[in-house]
């Protein structure tokens, strides 16, 4: 019988079927490794929600087993759920340098620094952790100090490449360890788990140098402000700004607090090297003409908070967008804020800027890495099972039929769902089950306390408005004293309907009239009977269902 020691099982949490919120779970000799832990955007449905994480419950219940969380980079979508796993779970964190200065950012606004273990990893270095003995293998990307995740077990090598492009003219020089994937290959990969976010896309993603070359052209040529909108984590677009405005004489302002926040840690750890008195505060940009002004920005996605959104509204502070203003937005859209995206572009032409965005010019090339890269990482791991992540399903599948062009046996490939239990042995790989996975949704203060019930009755009260029915009924006989008085919001302004709100006070009244005459006092059922009566009358006049809320009061 095979014993737990020659045992791996994979289960991945987040970042299947979905863009974001990666988590991946590995668990060997009974104890539990976690990769990443990130968060996504919520979609248009999730109506007030915040943010989406992954949902922890299956650790939470094996809690004792967890020995670690390992972390590939410092992007949102793998660190932005961290904070709330680790309020639940407190473990050691591991990660490089920049990537333990962003999470310890986000520990300390959410007050648990003091009490989590940050331990330091450089690239090409191993820690034991645990059974688990890990390496952080260099990998290039779109922030510094990113990292493949290499798990040494008696049974082969397990990877998870966290998200990678292979560029070999990268801004800070950090290029993808080809050589030591190679040698991990040739030692023996049993599984390797591999982004798949440009798994669409042909041959090879651009250098981040073209970008540069796009800044530079479009500084050299333009007299007005120019405000860029990227990612805050993204310090290579940042330090190519910076860069571009020192060779043309702009001074450079920041806004957003995120942005803020990220270029103090990069700037404190010497991941950017920012030219002497370049940097200038936002409160002091109009002391400056415009030809000799930059503002970097947090808002390339869109969000209804950020500072682009802001300033495109007229509702920021220090920054109005003026007729003129050149605004480049130098990220592309991830998938689902395509619309408040577009929102904000035409806003911003709205106020008379001049706005560049994708697919325009060279403003923006992605972090992750295309078909051919992707080829280069299958043929030199060699794994003998594969399993794509970070993707939505079209992406796992496209990376599936990739890997199984160029050699990967159909049945060691495994397309998973969030949950799903894999287990490996040195020579077979099945699914064994599944554990819950799924979406917990963050809205203020509250974590998890907004389910699809909520959700249902937010989408209903913005779909159809609510009603609500004021009845004051007896103590002592339950007969009615006063009502019923209708108040209606986001249904139909009441002046404007008043023949439609008297018609529904006599409907309700009909029905309370039948529940008295046949001594019907129980308040669950009056509500009941006013609900059922106003809906049919209310969608036969309006061809609307509003969320109809009875209250009544008992004197």
């Amino acid at each position: 019988m095979t014993n737990k020691a020659s045992k791996i099982k994979i289960i991945p949490l987040g970042g299947l079927d979905e863009i974001g919120k990666n988590m991946n779970v590995v668990e060997y000799k009974d104890k539990i490794l976690v990769i990443d832990c990130g968060m996504a955007f919520p979609d248009e449905e999730m109506l007030g929600v915040d943010m989406v994480i992954p949902d922890f419950s299956y650790l939470t219940k094996n809690q004792d087993k967890v020995c670690g969380v390992v972390i590939t980079h410092g992007h949102e979508d793998h660190i932005g759920g961290l904070p709330y796993f680790l309020k639940q779970i407190n473990v050691p964190v591991y990660g490089t340098k920049l990537t333990l200065g962003l999470i310890s950012n986000k520990l300390k606004e959410h007050g648990i620094l003091q009490d989590t273990k940050l331990v330091e990893v450089g690239l090409g270095q191993r820690v034991d952790i645990g059974p688990f003995n890990v390496e952080f293998v260099e990998m290039g990307h779109s922030i510094p100090d990113a990292a493949a995740i290499a798990i040494h077990t008696p049974l082969g090598v397990i990877i998870d490449t966290g998200d990678f492009k292979i560029d070999y003219t990268p801004v800070d020089g950090q290029v993808t360890d080809l050589a030591r994937l190679a040698q991990l290959g040739e030692e023996g990969v049993l599984v390797l788990m591999a982004d798949s976010t440009n798994i669409e896309k042909p041959g090879y993603t651009p250098s981040e140098k073209t970008v540069e070359e796009a800044f530079d052209r479009i500084f050299q040529s333009s007299k007005q402000r120019i405000l860029i909108a990227t990612f805050a984590s993204n310090i290579h677009r940042i330090q190519q700004i910076l860069n571009s405005a020192s060779k043309y004489g702009r001074k450079v302002a920041i806004s957003g607090r995120s942005m803020v926040n990220v270029v103090g840690v990069a700037k404190e750890l010497g991941y950017l090297d920012i030219p002497e008195d370049i940097m200038i505060d936002l409160e002091s940009i109009n002391d400056y003409s415009d030809d000799k002004l930059v503002i970097i920005t947090t808002g390339s996605q869109g969000e209804p908070m950020s500072a682009l959104a802001r300033m495109a509204y007229n509702e920021h502070k220090t920054v109005e967008i003026r007729p003129g203003d050149l605004i480049i937005i130098s990220a592309s859209a991830i998938p689902g804020n395509e619309k408040t995206v577009s929102r904000v572009i035409n806003q911003l032409f709205k106020k008379g800027a001049n706005v560049i965005y994708e697919p325009m010019e060279n403003i923006h090339v992605s972090g992750h890495a295309c078909q051919e890269e992707m080829k280069l990482l299958h043929q030199l791991t060699k794994p003998k099972f594969f399993i794509p992540i970070h993707g939505e399903y079209r992406h796992l599948r496209l990376h599936a039929k990739l890997a199984e062009e160029l050699g990967t046996p159909p049945e060691n490939i495994f397309i998973a769902d969030l949950g799903t239990v894999m287990e490996f042995t040195r020579d077979t790989g099945k699914i064994v089950g599944s554990v819950t996975a799924g979406k917990v949704l963050v809205d203020g203060l509250g974590v998890g306390d907004v389910g699809n019930i909520v959700l249902r009755d937010r989408k209903h009260l913005a779909q159809d408005g609510l009603m609500v029915v004021v009845i004051t009924i007896s103590k002592e006989n339950g007969s009615i004293i006063a009502g019923p008085d209708i108040i209606s919001r986001g249904f139909v302004y009441v002046r404007e309907s008043e023949d439609l709100m008297e018609d529904a006070k006599k409907i309700v009244k009909d029905a309370l009239a039948t529940c008295e005459k046949d001594e019907v006092t129980e308040w669950a059922t009056l509500k009941s009977v006013v609900k059922d009566s106003l809906r049919g009358f209310l969608y036969e006049k309006t061809m609307r269902k509003p969320m109809i809320l009875p209250i009544i009061m008992e004197i």
